[in-house]
């Protein structure tokens, strides 16, 4: 029996992201699009109007329908109408501007891009990628002085044979993302214009949405979170949604007191964030309606204490790339919400299967799989990768759970070895290769560790060429200078073998408890009264009650958020600078002292000079 299937659904007439914008424009052509902090807003008329321009400016440089355009742009209003012409002119493909230059060069060469847009005045290894890969560039340069997200396209002219006229069409491909998969090589999701728009009036309708409703973005804008949920699924209501640089836990009150957004999407990483925000004060009356959650299971803790800070419903959902993102959603408030359940199908067809490709029953544990309009049809140029996927019509996800007699879905496990690290799905292959390039290096595993914030964290395990040769410190710089922050293990262990299973083949499933006592660091107390310093630094900004000098920030259930309140503190106490780079290269405790200290030495030289 299927999983509470959702059928006829009603989604969004408008099946392209030009007759979107379009239909907005007609039918409010002054209400508020697009909107930043400290901008005048942008209308649906003037999206429009600029959405037309910038098909002009495309095809100008050759840009044609199905042409491939990746972005590298920071998150903000810019990057926002920067995706929006891109995937209504020809084909999106945004990428975290974080990662490094090896990493570019895999994926602008498997994208087959055709053009890259960056900001005019910023350096990126991106540019420097493009150029020896033979890709056009072309760079956008913001207007200040008018409404939010106004750019222009600046780049050489080329005489294509693209109608000036033509948007792209409901079946072209309007966004490239790339999946993290089990094997080394990441698979390429293509989303046509009708995945995009069926999912985004899927959530519209989930949500509740109107042209009243302000959407407060603070997640990337080159994952498919931010680009359906907050993004699109507002253009589909009529409504607007309002574009942030990130999360910023110095700006997220004054966010709410002057912007008054009515809700906002984010991962659990986040909320965890701005609950820590909420308990030192929020406005006295404030806007939101709702809270939505996803990308990574949500605590039933988090859950209710974000519900008792801002007295409104929190909603848990559930989505993946492929499906154009949402699958499952809790409903809002008269109906039931479940704590722990991600929720109804709330777009796609939902139900669990067993290894037979058999349907189960409500209660009984198997893979989850789903089916609809916004599923995408398939990986590109990856026939094996397809045929695994697919399943008598219906895709598999890769999640283990089972729905019970309501119809909610609950997941249990993952079949696949992706590591969730707060919501950024990692292949654990990757990191496996590049350890495997360091020169002193024999075998490499990286697998999950659980992790009280971001749900699971990276760990490694490393078997040296020569015993002895290697230290963890060593690894992890190695691992920071070939990927991006999101993707470094926060412990690499050293150890003289790695379990195998029975085919001989390197176990990954389980090594955190195979490895728990290597992984786990007896308490040492600080040894100076540096590290006494930043102990306490530590132990308040995790709320711990106390901080060894051999204890790792990350594994202790640090992150990138409150890794930035941590470097906050250094520059108070110390006056020096550190960046989110040292912290975590060097994330021990007496690693960070050592680096404090010879910065403070550095200072008194300079000084005395």
């Amino acid at each position: 029996m299927s999983a509470s299937m959702v059928e006829n659904q009603p989604v969004s007439a408008s099946h392209s992201i030009a007759s979107l914008i379009e239909a907005g424009a007609l039918g409010g052509p002054g209400r508020v699009a697009v909107s930043a902090p400290g901008r005048t807003p942008l209308t649906y008329q003037q999206l429009f109007d600029l959405l037309r321009r910038l098909k002009e400016e495309f095809r100008a440089a050759g840009i044609g329908r199905n042409d491939r355009v990746a972005i590298v742009l920071p998150n903000g209003p810019e990057l926002a109408t920067a995706f929006l012409a891109a995937a209504a002119c020809a084909t999106a493909a945004p990428l975290n501007p974080d990662y490094r230059e090896p990493e570019f060069e895999f994926y602008l060469s498997d994208l087959k891009a055709r053009a890259l847009l960056v900001m005019e005045g910023l350096d990126s290894p991106a540019r420097r990628v493009a150029e020896k890969l033979g890709i056009t560039l072309l760079e956008i340069a913001g207007v200040p002085e008018q409404p939010a997200g106004t750019i222009v396209i600046r780049g050489p002219q080329s005489a294509g044979d693209h109608p000036a006229d033509d948007f792209a069409q409901p079946d072209d491909v309007a966004l490239l993302l790339h999946t993290s998969g089990t094997t080394s090589r990441p698979k390429l999701v293509p989303l046509t214009q009708r995945n995009l728009c069926c999912s985004a009036g899927h959530i519209a309708q989930t949500l509740g949405l109107t042209p009243d409703d302000r959407s407060l973005n603070m997640m990337p804008l080159f994952h498919i979170h931010g680009l359906a949920a907050a993004t699109l699924a507002s253009l589909v209501a009529g409504a607007s949604f309002i574009c942030t640089p990130g999360w910023d836990q110095g700006q997220f009150v004054n966010w709410l007191e002057t912007l008054r957004p009515t809700w906002y999407s984010a991962v659990p990483t986040i909320h965890q964030a701005v609950l820590g925000v909420a308990k030192r004060g929020l406005p006295a009356a404030h806007s939101l309606r709702f809270i939505r959650s996803s990308s990574s299971a949500l605590a039933p803790q988090l859950l209710h204490e974000l519900e008792a800070a801002f007295h409104v419903p929190v909603i848990e959902a559930y989505g993946m790339t492929e499906a154009a993102h949402q699958m499952c959603s809790n409903p809002l408030p008269p109906l039931k919400r479940k704590p722990g359940s991600v929720g109804l199908a709330a777009g796609p067809d939902v139900a669990i299967m067993n290894e037979a490709g058999d349907l189960l029953n409500s209660g009984e544990i198997g893979e989850i799989v789903i089916r609809g309009p916004n599923v995408t049809a398939g990986y590109e140029q990856q026939p094996a990768a397809n045929e695994a996927a697919f399943c008598k019509g219906w895709f598999r996800t890769g999640d283990q759970g089972y729905c019970d007699a309501d119809g909610y879905v609950f997941i249990t496990g993952r079949i696949k070895e992706l590591i969730n690290r707060g919501g950024e799905k990692i292949a654990p292959r990757e990191i496996d290769e590049v350890l495997l390039s360091h020169p002193g290096v024999s075998q490499a595993v990286a697998f999950a560790v659980p992790h009280p914030r971001l749900g699971e964290d990276v760990a490694a395990a490393v078997v040296p060429r020569e015993p002895g040769t290697l230290s963890e410190r060593e690894l992890r710089t190695y691992a920071i200078a070939r990927l991006s922050p999101q993707k470094v293990p926060s412990r690499v262990i050293v150890v003289p073998q790695i379990p195998k299973g029975p085919t001989g083949k390197l176990q990954r499933i389980g090594l955190h408890k195979a490895f728990e006592s290597l992984l786990k660091v007896e308490f040492t107390p600080p040894a100076s009264p540096l590290e006494e310093a930043l102990a306490r630094i530590w132990s308040e900004v995790l709320e711990l009650p106390r901080v060894g000098r051999l204890d790792n920030f990350f594994m202790l259930g640090g992150d990138s958020l409150l890794a930035m309140r941590v470097l906050s503190r250094v520059r108070a106490l110390f006056e020096i600078e550190l960046s989110v780079a040292e912290l975590f290269e060097a994330a021990v405790l007496a690693e960070q002292a050592e680096i404090v200290e010879d910065r403070l030495v550095d200072a008194d030289e300079s000084e005395n000079s």
